[in-house]
């Protein structure tokens, strides 16, 4: 059941139809240094978009959010549908500088340090459970936005997190990742001096391929890409090294993979059935630090983004994270 004034407070989406969507304006975290802190102020006033289907489960067994990854926005549809027919409501979150939260003069994907797009999860949670008062919150958190939703429900551990998280392919190290780090005695002061220098920048061929099979804004979720800059860089970098240290997250985890990866090339043969963007082996090592209670899937056949494999691949993977939904609420 939703409250009217959450349900006042909901319009049409721009990009989806049947679904409404939500515009909030976005906290500020304190930025590390005085650089960062001008770059945070420096563009617009950041906010963070909401999106939920019109349509939803009356009387939910609990509701999963969603956050994107990097070059990314909520579009997938299925995935509500997915949840819907398991009995969830579904709750996507496109964060601040991204997707439907793009605003003039904002730097695309930009975040500093990634309690940025962590308290913009900390709303949506919170708009989840008013709208959905009672209801178990279980946050979905796909490449980038898996490793802030690790990192989110860590700190989050004794009050206010998830009762559960599922990471589809988070992006826990560069290890053969798509975008090669500089040395950390290089990022740090990099990072300080100019935030926003452009440190690697290339076509994406893995969201060529995607535009292929999905109806998708490119402009939202660029094939050329999205440049890394030093300050993006230096705050992914710093996470990563908080979880290779070792997390408490204190729900049920469910780390998901694909079977291999391959290489993000021009036609490549893995293209439509591996990991083109991170090495899922390093996933595999990193998952048992995230907590006490962490299970893992892998997915034969599946991409990056598990969600939009091929048919098969897709249905494995959406099988299981609804099978551990089910265990949530019996």
């Amino acid at each position: 059941m939703t409250s009217s004034a959450d349900h006042d407070a909901w319009v049409p989406d721009r990009l989806l139809p049947g679904h409404l969507a939500r515009t909030l304006p976005g906290r500020r975290p304190t930025p590390v240094g005085p650089t960062a802190r001008a770059v945070a102020a420096g563009g617009a006033a950041p906010v963070l978009t909401l999106v939920r289907p019109r349509d939803a489960p009356p009387d939910p067994r609990g509701v999963v959010v969603h956050l994107h990854g990097y070059n990314d926005y909520y579009f997938a549809t299925h995935l509500a549908d997915a949840f819907a027919a398991a009995g969830w409501a579904f709750l996507a979150l496109d964060a601040r500088r991204a997707g439907r939260s793009l605003r003039p003069g904002d730097v695309p994907h930009y975040q500093g340090d990634l309690r940025e797009q962590a308290s913009d999860l900390t709303q949506a949670v919170a708009v989840a459970r008013r709208t959905w008062p009672g209801r178990p919150v279980v946050v979905h958190g796909h490449s980038t936005g898996g490793l802030v939703t690790a990192l989110w429900a860590h700190a989050h551990r004794a009050r206010g997190g998830p009762d559960a998280v599922v990471l589809d392919s988070p992006f826990l190290s560069f290890e053969r990742s798509w975008v090669r780090p500089l040395q950390d005695g290089v990022l740090r002061p990099l990072a300080r001096r100019a935030p926003l220098r452009v440190v690697a920048s290339a076509p994406s061929r893995y969201a060529e391929r995607l535009a292929a099979r999905w109806d998708f804004d490119a402009s939202l979720k660029r094939p050329e890409g999205v440049p890394v800059r030093a300050g993006w860089l230096a705050a992914v970098r710093a996470g990563q090294v908080r979880v290779a240290r070792g997390l408490q997250i204190g729900v049920p985890v469910l780390v998901a993979r694909a079977a291999r990866s391959g290489a993000d090339v021009p036609d490549g043969p893995d293209l439509d059935g591996a990991d083109t963007v991170l090495d899922v082996a390093t996933i595999a090592a990193l998952a048992p630090r995230l907590g006490a209670d962490v299970r893992q899937v892998v997915v034969e056949g599946g991409v990056h983004d598990l969600a939009l494999s091929l048919d098969a691949p897709r249905a494995a993977y959406l099988t299981a994270v609804t099978a551990f939904l089910a265990t949530l609420t019996g």
